[in-house]
């Protein structure tokens, strides 16, 4: 035996709704793609560009500390250099032409007043060669500055990283003086190389100590994003908890304003659109219960001088045939429309007990398609307008009454609005990991649906045709289809089938119990 879904509570999220599961359930991707976004959410961002700006704000720092601090000790020990060596180059007279005999002793000399490091001197006159170390050619000075000496009375130097070793090299060319104001070249040009390894080594400790400055700087950084992260977050943690509840319905939800920042006017907007939210929605639902109110109050009026008319029309009906043409036509025009007006009066009706939620499911166990055709049999649609494919054997627990009124409707619609024959269809199929679902199918042969009329074929007196000025019936039925079909826990969908004709499907969850039961 197939018996209906088994009601109970639905479980109730932190906030106390009942929604909870269904918001913040999703397949094992959908789970792990919330989790990246998290993973690189706001407060990730935040401490990221905020660590992003200590670091830069840092290592700049740290670079332009460095570059100064080297520039200044490398050119301090240059400028020593490069002064001592004039000097001394200067004080030392040297007699033309130059002659080797003396020449490495005066070298000698000079190197051993090197300042701020012991220099070797070289001396470069014609093809002669001399310095005050072992060789008397230094492999350390370039041609460049060899051509810079000889354009330059007064001395060039540069800086030569050779093997890895950092040296300055200084070329200072003799001079003699022709006049007051004129010096001439003498051809003996001396240079003074000095290792500037212990330079390299205060650069070298200047660059550690700027590297390890700046990654505590980074640590120390990280608490002040953290704090300025969490004032950030909060706000935006109370308007995203806020939203959720009005989502769930409590419009007087509110956020605490705090301060006077753009976050607070945040807030502040957050709270008067609440606030006009709640009033509008008040106003809607107010509005929409004097409606409710009216068409009940309307429809309980209406029946009472319905009923008198409707018995009054039927003895006009029976006499209709003694009377004249026009009349007859007249009261035949009458009795119709009364009909009408009566069926109308019983949908409001019906809607209203919807709209009121007094509608109530009286469930009964029922062979499903002995129901179907005794609804068929009762409307008088067994005379090959409707074909039906009903197994037997399948038996669920439905509200005859409300059960009967769906496929009623469905099967009268299809027969007005599309064309016979219809086809009724009944199946049960599995939807794992639910309960079975009783499907039952109604297929018309008419033209189908207009594509832009599906979204709306089940809105209360909704024409699918603008141009029909009256519809055949209460304009109601396929509204009151879909809350019984909702009252039962199912779902009513409406479409097209490929070859043309409208498909209405119902399908009503069940669940089956052991076999023979």
């Amino acid at each position: 035996m197939i018996t209906g879904p088994r009601r109970g509570r639905p479980r109730r999220d932190d906030d106390g709704n009942g929604d909870g599961d269904e918001r913040r359930g999703g397949t094992p991707a959908e789970e792990r793609s919330r989790s990246r976004v998290r993973a690189f959410g706001l407060r990730t961002r935040l401490l990221l560009a905020f660590l992003l700006v200590a670091a830069v704000s840092a290592g700049t720092t740290a670079a332009l500390t460095y570059r100064e601090a080297r520039n200044a000790l490398l050119e301090t020990a240059q400028d020593t250099a490069v002064t001592s060596f004039r000097d001394q180059v200067q004080q030392t007279g040297f007699s033309l032409p130059v002659r080797r005999e003396g020449l490495e002793e005066v070298l000698r000399d000079i190197a051993r007043k090197g300042k701020p490091h012991p220099w070797v001197v070289f001396a470069e006159y014609g093809s002669l060669r001399a310095s005050s170390g072992e060789n008397p050619v230094s492999t350390v000075i370039r041609p460049e500055l060899r051509r810079a000496a000889t354009a330059d009375p007064h001395g060039s130097f540069e800086r030569v990283v050779k093997n890895g070793v950092p040296y300055l090299t200084i070329a200072m060319p003799t001079v003699f003086k022709a006049s007051a104001s004129t010096v001439l070249p003498s051809g003996l040009v001396l240079y003074a190389v000095m290792r500037m390894t212990d330079e390299q080594l205060n650069v070298d400790a200047l660059l550690t100590a700027a590297r390890d400055g700046a990654l505590p700087g980074l640590v120390v950084a990280l608490i002040p994003a953290l704090l300025a992260a969490r004032s950030v977050l909060r706000p935006v943690r109370e308007l995203s908890r806020a939203a959720r509840s009005m989502g769930s319905g409590r419009l007087d939800t509110r956020i605490p304003v705090r301060g006077s920042d753009e976050l607070a006017d945040l807030a502040r907007t957050f709270n008067e659109s609440a606030a006009q939210l709640e009033r509008s929605v008040r106003e809607l639902r107010e509005a929409e219960e004097r409606a409710r109110r009216f068409a009940s109050d309307v429809s309980h009026e209406l029946r009472t001088p319905l009923a008198g008319m409707l018995a009054v029309t039927e003895v006009l009906d029976e006499d209709a045939d003694d009377l004249d043409a026009d009349t007859a036509r007249a009261v035949r025009l009458v009795s119709a429309e009364t009909g009408k007006l009566a069926v109308l009066v019983e949908d409001l009706m019906e809607i209203s007990r919807f709209d009121a939620r007094a509608a109530e499911l009286n469930t009964d166990e029922v062979d499903v398609a002995e129901a179907i055709g005794k609804t068929l049999q009762h409307r008088h649609w067994t005379d090959g307008r409707v074909r039906v494919e009903l197994p037997g054997g399948i038996r669920a627990r439905l509200d005859p009454r409300r059960f009967d009124v769906v496929v009623a409707n469905l099967v009268g619609n299809a027969l007005r609005h599309g064309g016979a024959p219809v086809t009724v269809r009944l199946r049960t199929e599995e939807r794992p990991p639910g309960p079975l679902v009783l499907v039952t199918e109604v297929v018309d042969s008419g033209p189908g649906i207009r594509p832009e009329s599906l979204p709306h074929i089940f809105d209360r007196f909704y024409k699918a045709d603008a141009a029909r000025t009256r519809s055949a019936g209460s304009g109601l039925g396929l509204a009151i289809t879909q809350e019984n079909v909702k009252l039962h826990g199912g779902t009513i969908h409406a479409g097209n089938l490929p070859g043309g004709g409208a498909v209405f499907t119902v399908e009503i969850p069940l669940q089956a119990e052991e076999a023979g039961g």
